[in-house]
């Protein structure tokens, strides 16, 4: 069996992201994860959601271990793990609701307009994308440890790097995505909500 991999910032922070999302995600339907990496946090939110069904995803080099913590932990309510790659071709399928964890920081800025423009089009009208991890406030202000984390990011990779607010909501303005609400969490960290825009012509 393939060794599973742990993070011990999910299993930090797993329970303060969960009480938010109770009071966010749909009583019904499908959510799709981006970037489930190692699965600690789908396999811990899949059993508080009875009515819902969760799509775990990532990117290849991190599939063998996410489907090996979905086999041993997950229940039927967890999809097998799809391969999604933001930069490359997106599910066909709708989605309820988006979440996605201490991704955009990672990512360089031409893949988080990928994920918002992706989401866009993959979330019904009315569904939320809860997106969490640290970022910076509309006054571009951030706590030093923040400040610590977004230097040692940018001399790991100059494209990584903590978003600010202000952008993010700027890009989901763009891809029929509105800013709703911002949560603030543990560890200097946040869970933003955007929900989707309705369209006559798709919705």
């Amino acid at each position: 069996m393939h060794e599973l991999p742990f993070s011990e910032a999910c299993e930090r922070n797993r329970e303060p992201i969960l009480e938010v999302l109770e009071s966010l995600l749909p009583a019904e339907g499908c959510v799709l994860e981006i970037g489930s990496c190692t699965g600690q946090h789908v396999v811990f939110f899949a059993p508080a959601f009875p009515g819902l069904s969760w799509q775990p995803s990532d990117r290849p080099e991190y599939l063998p271990g996410l489907k090996a913590r979905v086999s041993l932990q997950g229940t039927t309510a967890i999809l097998p793990p799809l391969e999604l790659d933001v930069l490359k071709t997106w599910p066909s399928r709708r989605y309820d609701a988006v979440y996605s964890a201490n991704t955009a920081h990672i990512m360089g800025w031409p893949a988080v307009e990928a994920m918002f423009s992706g989401v866009g089009k993959v979330l019904r009208a009315g569904g939320v994308f809860c997106l969490y991890g640290p970022f910076r406030n509309r006054d571009g202000s951030m706590s030093e440890s923040n400040k610590r984390f977004d230097r040692s990011l940018r001399e790991r990779d100059p494209s990584m790097g903590i978003r600010d607010l202000v952008s993010l909501e700027k890009l989901a303005a763009s891809t029929q995505l509105s800013f709703i609400a911002r949560n603030l969490l543990p560890a200097n960290n946040q869970l933003l909500v955007f929900e989707r825009l309705s369209e006559s012509q798709d919705d």
